[in-house]
């Protein structure tokens, strides 16, 4: 239940970083590899927040089961790009 929701509020992270980054890209005319992987990093979060949904709803144990380990993965590895991404734009702006 923990990760549906905190899935879902990364996506908004995501989403929001995209935003500033956009808006320092137009102001200095510099591309970032930050603001595609965000949205890469997004899809994963949104990824994880579709089947912990499908994951509650059903009610074939075997699948349950196999959902929420595929979503415990998909989520520690979208925090996991999330960590290299803001290295990424900490160090891409110097």
């Amino acid at each position: 239940m923990h990760v549906f929701s905190i899935s879902a509020a990364m996506v908004g992270v995501c989403l929001t970083a995209i935003g500033i980054l956009r808006l320092i890209a137009t102001q200095t005319k510099v591309q970032t590899l930050g603001d595609d992987l965000l949205a890469m990093d997004a899809v994963l979060f949104v990824t994880c927040c579709f089947l912990s949904f499908w994951s509650f709803k059903t009610r074939v144990s075997t699948l349950r089961q196999r959902l929420r380990l595929l979503v415990d993965v998909l989520f520690m590895t979208a925090l996991a790009l999330m960590v290299g991404i803001c290295a990424i734009i900490a160090y891409e702006f110097f």
